[in-house]
């Protein structure tokens, strides 16, 4: 089998691209989905109608090619007029060949490249271009805080919020901090 695994939503769009075309006319009443949603494909494991999930990764389920040759054969399965329940008596444990038979796909659907989603958090973050043994910071008015590599003195901090003032007054200006500069709070 092969080792791509997709998201619910992944797979429940895998399901319609691979049910798209005139080889399959849809559900034959209004009370089937020609399309199974992520309801659908959660309900359809949770009563063994499909295997449950392959794994996970974090708390979201990940789904394999078996789970898309399952689904597509149920859903031909039910463009013919069979019942669920007959559906779940000829489909439960059924090999991967005989899936493929009933869901018609002789070929897997061509796989896009997997988007390789990263973790922020796995990752050790790049080094700082400064090294920084004590970060500092003054606050400015309108809640602006400037970030230092070091700690500055009292009479830095005053002198960096003076000669702030005209960035503080630009950040107001548009709309990115409150303006209360040290003239409207006396």
């Amino acid at each position: 089998m092969d080792a791509t695994e997709w998201t619910l939503d992944e797979l429940a769009a895998r399901v319609a691209e691979a049910l798209e075309g005139p080889a399959y006319p849809g559900a034959p009443n209004g009370r089937v989905r020609d399309v199974p949603d992520a309801r659908a494909i959660r309900w359809y494991s949770t009563i063994g109608l499909v295997d449950r999930p392959s794994g996970m990764r974090g708390r979201t389920a990940l789904y394999g090619p078996r789970h898309l040759l399952q689904l597509v054969a149920v859903k031909r399965r039910q463009a013919q007029g069979h019942k669920l329940a007959d559906i779940q008596a000829e489909l439960a444990g059924a090999p991967d060949e005989d899936l493929r038979r009933i869901a018609r796909l002789n070929e897997m659907p061509k796989v896009q490249p997997a988007v390789v989603r990263t973790k922020f958090w796995a990752e050790r973050p790049a080094s700082p271009p400064v090294p920084v043994d004590r970060l500092g910071g003054v606050r400015l008015d309108g809640g602006a805080m400037l970030l230092l590599p070091e700690i500055p003195t009292d009479a830095d901090a005053d002198a960096i919020r003076d000669a702030a003032q005209p960035l503080i007054d630009l950040l107001a200006a548009r709309g990115l901090i409150s303006h209360l500069s040290a003239e409207t709070t006396e």
